[in-house]
């Protein structure tokens, strides 16, 4: 069954100039998706459960969180263990875009059940390459079950 609306993408990042050049890449790759930029685990959460600030939002499940670890508040692996621990929530994909290259972020990351784990090159074109075709399979390609 095809989904009624199209699904935002939400990108979770602290550092401006790391989200401007995922906002960059995503629309670059042409993506029909709307993408909502949160600058901290809070935010997502409450973003994702429609609570303060966004709590008229439309209702519905992102098509993927992407999502950095570093972050002032709560911070992406705190995003992750609490969205695999919801039922609601525990399907949507999630792709960790970080810098960090620590062995410990890593296999935390991939335990709580990470989709993806992306390391933000240095390299803008290959940053660019990299996002653009993430955007391309979690928004266009990959097909999540239907919600219970």
């Amino acid at each position: 069954m095809m989904n009624r609306y199209i699904r935002t993408i939400l990108l979770v990042e602290d550092s401006m100039a790391d989200a401007e050049m995922s906002l960059d890449a995503l629309r670059e790759a042409n993506l029909a998706n709307p993408v909502v930029h949160l600058e901290d685990g809070v935010e997502c959460m409450d973003w994702l459960q429609c609570r303060g600030a966004w709590a008229t939002r439309e209702p519905g499940n992102p098509a993927v969180v992407l999502l950095d670890i570093k972050m002032p508040r709560m911070d992406g692996l705190e995003v992750l263990t609490r969205m695999r621990a919801d039922e609601k929530l525990r399907r949507i994909p999630v792709v960790i875009l970080s810098s960090s290259r620590e062995e410990s972020d890593l296999a935390r990351s991939w335990d709580l059940g990470v989709n993806a784990y992306v390391i933000k090159p240095v390299d803008v074109d290959q940053f660019f390459t990299a996002v653009r075709t993430l955007g391309q399979f979690w928004a266009v390609l990959n097909q999540a079950p239907e919600q219970d």
